[in-house]
């Protein structure tokens, strides 16, 4: 018997309060079977690969010989298909599970599919955390109009920080990586679309911030400015983490035009009515080049492409510092001046996170601890 099961698992806070769902379906699209439970406090991804060992053996209880699997966790998927390595010490104990699980049957795929398209099995793991948390059934969405519900607020006493702000629903949290060093930012020179490779020390950057970044549980991808010192500062990421790895062009640095090479000095002495005015005023750009403000606009639209493909996901961001600058001042929802006013060092991290309801937190700013 060939069957479906379509597995879900979320977790609010991630790691948070957690629950999956598990649905198996006939080949005509009938439900055979369903499974759902709170499992305490974990991360999404432990919560999703819960559920596929729920779904798999809610389906050799039934007696299937073949399972179609789809889910919407692209982590999932590509490492149960052999396609991506499980490289968190934490995961590799659930991943073998899933294996042992999916050996009972003659074959086993495994699809991605959009979350919207994951409704059941989505509606059964929230259901299953409002169960554990304590929420009447009676304000559950009828099963055919779900959707992902907002997290219940706990009393004052127990609120977190983000909940103080009354933030709803189930955050974007990404991690701002800033490249590591490049000969250029040695001499503090300006650097946007010039390709200059990360130094000795730049490499070294990027493997330590790689290092500290696979102790992240949870990473589903790797979103990175195309520019050869970003490439290789995220590349030395996905290979520690196993995350997806993509590329945004509205992530590269600001185009400083004629003042490309220059220093500081150099740039004011060539052009300083302009430097003067591009210093003061977003709208200004640099000869040749691009104002604040259209960086401004197109990391913002690329920040709407992140959140719109991995929302409620964990995304390592790798850019530049105007880039990693606005995401910041997105957050925060401050004026331009944040972006003469903040420092950010080679290879420091900073963490965002960007709500569905239009609430943001800052997490953490220009950390380097790593690169001791």
């Amino acid at each position: 018997m060939k069957v479906l099961v379509e597995a879900d698992g979320g977790s609010r806070g991630n790691p948070g309060p957690a629950g999956y769902g598990a649905v198996v379906l006939d080949a005509a699209g009938a439900v055979l079977a369903e499974r759902s439970e709170g499992i305490g406090v974990a991360t999404n991804n432990v919560a999703e690969y819960r559920g596929l060992i729920a779904g798999l053996r809610a389906a050799a209880e039934l007696g299937a010989s073949e399972v179609d699997v789809r889910m919407d966790s692209k982590l999932v998927v590509e490492q149960m298909s052999g396609r991506w390595k499980v490289k968190h010490p934490s995961m590799q104990p659930l991943v073998a599970e899933a294996r042992e699980v999916a050996r009972a049957f003659d074959r086993v795929g495994y699809t991605w599919i959009p979350r919207e398209r994951n409704q059941r099995a989505d509606r059964l793991a929230n259901l299953a955390m409002d169960d554990q948390a304590g929420v009447p059934r009676k304000e559950q969405a009828q099963p055919e109009k779900a959707v992902r519900p907002e997290p219940r607020q706990p009393d004052a006493a127990t609120q977190s920080p983000v909940s103080w702000t009354g933030a709803v629903g189930e955050p974007t949290r990404l991690y701002l990586l800033r490249h590591g060093q490049t000969e250029l930012s040695v001499a503090r020179r300006y650097s946007g679309r010039g390709n200059p490779p990360l130094t000795e020390v730049g490499r070294g950057q990027a493997e330590a911030a790689a290092r500290r970044l696979a102790k992240v549980e949870g990473l589903d991808a790797v979103v990175s400015s195309p520019l050869g010192r970003a490439r290789e500062t995220a590349r030395a990421v996905a290979s520690a983490t196993g995350a997806e790895l993509t590329w945004d062009d509205d992530l590269i640095e600001t185009d400083f035009g004629a003042w490309e090479g220059l220093t500081f000095a150099e740039a004011a002495e060539r052009d300083p009515d302009v430097h003067r005015r591009w210093l003061g005023d977003p709208s200004v750009p640099a000869p040749g080049g691009e104002s604040f403000e259209q960086v401004h606009h197109r990391v913002r639209r690329a920040r709407n492409a992140v959140v719109s493909r991995f929302g409620g996901a964990n995304v390592v961001v790798v850019s530049h510092v105007t880039p990693i600058k606005c995401l910041l001042r997105m957050a925060l929802d401050v004026g331009p001046s944040l972006l003469f006013r903040l420092h950010l060092d080679l290879a420091s991290l900073s963490v965002v996170e960007f709500y569905p309801d239009g609430h943001a937190s800052v997490r953490l700013v220009n950390d380097t601890s790593h690169l001791g």
